[in-house]
C-alpha cells in the first residue's frame, strides 16, 4: 500500500463522518432554502414549491429578521470582546511565576465551561430576579435602585451577556495558557535587558507569539457567539422583552418549528452561514499579518 493510499485509508472515516453530518445537511439546508417547504410538505414532499430567491427577498423587507440580527451583532461584538478580553487577562495572571495555587484557579475559572447552558441560564435568571434576586439585593446595600433585568428591554441583553461571559471565558483562558507557555523566556530576558517595559513586552513579545492563538480564540468565540440560542430561549421565554433578546438562532428555530416555515427558516440559516464565513475570513486575514 503506498504512503498516499495509507493517508486516505486513514482519513476516510472522518470524510464519511464529515459528508454525512455537515455536507449532506447543509446541503439541503441550502436546497430547502429555495423552496416554500412547510408543515404540508412535511407530510408530502410533493406539496413543497420552488421559489428561487424568493425567501432571501422577504428577509430584506423583515423587520424581525433586522432586530434579530442587529440584537446577535450586539451581543457577538460587546460579549465575544468582553469574554476574549477577561481570558487573555485572567491567563496572564495565571501565568506569573509569583502567583501560588494556580492549579486551584484554573480549576476554578474553567468549571463554569462544563456546566450546560440550560442550567447555568435558570440560576442566573434566578440571581437576576427583581425582588429576591441576589443581583438587586447587593444593589440595594449600595443604596441603588433595583434593575429589572429580564424585564426591561435596555438591561436585558447586557444581562444575557453577563452570563455567557461569565460561562465561556474559562475556555478561552484555557488556550491562552497554552499558547503563552509556547513564547521563548529568552525573549523576555532580551526585552528587559533591552530596557523595555511590562507594556512594551506585553505589546512587542507577548501578543506576537499569541498571534496563532489568537486566531483560534476570536474565531471560535465568534462562531459560538453568533449562535445564541439558549440563553434567551430560557431566560427570557424567547427572546423578550419586546424582541430585546431575540436572536438569529432563536428567530430561526421560532420560524422552523413554531410556526413551520421550513424553507424561511432555512435561508435565515444560509445568511447566518454567509455572515459567519466572512466574518471568519476577515478575522483570519488580520490577524495572520506579520505585523500586529
Amino acid at each position: 500500500m503506498s504512503e498516499r493510499t495509507a493517508g486516505w485509508f486513514f482519513i476516510a472515516p472522518a470524510l464519511v463522518l464529515l459528508a454525512v453530518f455537515f455536507v449532506l445537511p447543509a446541503t439541503f439546508g441550502l436546497a430547502l432554502s429555495l423552496t416554500d417547504w412547510d408543515i404540508y410538505a412535511v407530510g408530502n414532499p410533493r406539496n413543497a414549491r420552488f421559489v428561487g430567491l424568493a425567501n432571501f427577498k422577504t428577509l430584506l423587507f423583515d423587520a424581525l429578521f433586522w432586530r434579530a440580527l442587529l440584537n446577535t451583532g450586539y451581543f457577538v461584538v460587546v460579549g465575544g470582546t468582553l469574554s476574549v478580553a477577561l481570558s487573555l487577562v485572567t491567563a496572564l495572571a495565571l501565568h506569573a511565576w509569583w502567583l501560588k495555587g494556580k492549579g486551584l484557579f484554573r480549576t476554578v475559572f474553567f468549571a463554569p465551561v462544563v456546566l450546560t447552558v440550560v442550567a447555568v441560564a435558570i440560576v442566573f435568571r434566578n440571581l437576576y430576579g427583581f425582588d429576591f434576586g441576589l443581583m438587586n439585593r447587593f444593589l440595594k446595600l449600595l443604596g441603588l435602585a433595583p434593575i429589572f433585568w429580564l424585564g426591561d428591554p435596555k438591561w436585558a441583553m447586557p444581562a444575557i451577556i453577563l452570563m455567557a461571559v461569565w460561562k465561556n471565558f474559562g475556555y478561552n483562558m484555557v488556550i491562552f495558557l497554552a499558547g503563552l507557555t509556547t513564547i521563548p523566556e529568552t525573549l523576555y530576558e532580551a526585552a528587559r535587558l533591552d530596557g523595555a517595559s511590562s507594556w512594551q513586552q506585553f505589546r512587542y513579545v507577548t501578543l506576537p507569539g499569541l498571534r496563532p492563538t489568537m486566531l483560534f480564540v476570536v474565531t471560535t468565540t465568534l462562531i459560538g457567539y453568533f449562535q445564541l440560542f439558549a440563553e434567551p430561549y430560557v431566560m427570557t421565554n424567547g427572546g423578550g422583552p419586546m424582541n430585546a433578546t431575540l436572536s438569529l438562532v432563536l428567530y430561526m428555530y421560532k420560524e422552523g418549528f413554531r410556526w413551520w416555515n421550513m424553507g424561511y427558516a432555512a435561508a435565515v440559516a444560509v445568511v447566518l452561514f454567509a455572515i459567519l464565513l466572512g466574518i471568519t475570513a476577515l478575522s483570519r486575514k488580520l490577524l495572520s499579518r506579520e505585523e500586529v
